[in-house]
């Protein structure tokens, strides 16, 4: 198992846990983007970055995310394929995997550079992440 799956994997033991402020991982410089679903966007820098998600997630109770299947596409990039499970505060809607929940599978692509994730670009929609990429699932 190489270095960058071992951090990619470590990040998600943190996140599985509901544990989403740790950010050590993280380049300072690091690109992150959310490619589509309820809040897309771009922005540089850790502190852009958390902020974002401070954002997203303050409309969701008890946000989750399990990982399916990691697979190295090169050197440098991890994919991740992701279950996640929350409930949205104003509505109630609840994604998840249960029968009276919306699913929500989605990607997560890390690019790893000497030990740190320089940029993070996640999917809600799985076939649009691996049509991105040029994979199949």
């Amino acid at each position: 198992m190489s270095e960058n799956l071992d951090l990619v994997r470590s990040i998600y033991a943190d996140w599985e846990q509901g544990e989403m402020r740790s950010s050590g991982w993280a380049d300072p410089e690091i690109e992150c983007v959310i490619a589509d679903g309820p809040a897309p966007g771009h922005w540089r820098g850790r502190n852009a970055m958390w902020q974002a998600w401070r954002d997203f997630l303050s409309v969701w109770e008890d946000w989750r995310v399990d990982a399916d299947e990691y697979r190295e596409l090169d050197g440098e990039r991890v994919l991740v394929f992701e279950n996640r499970r929350a409930r949205a505060k104003g509505s109630g809607l609840r994604i998840g995997l249960t029968a009276r929940e919306t699913p929500s599978k989605g990607v997560s692509l890390f690019h790893v550079r000497d030990g740190k994730v320089t940029r993070f670009v996640t999917y809600f929609d799985r076939d649009r992440a691996l049509a991105d990429l040029g994979l199949e699932e």
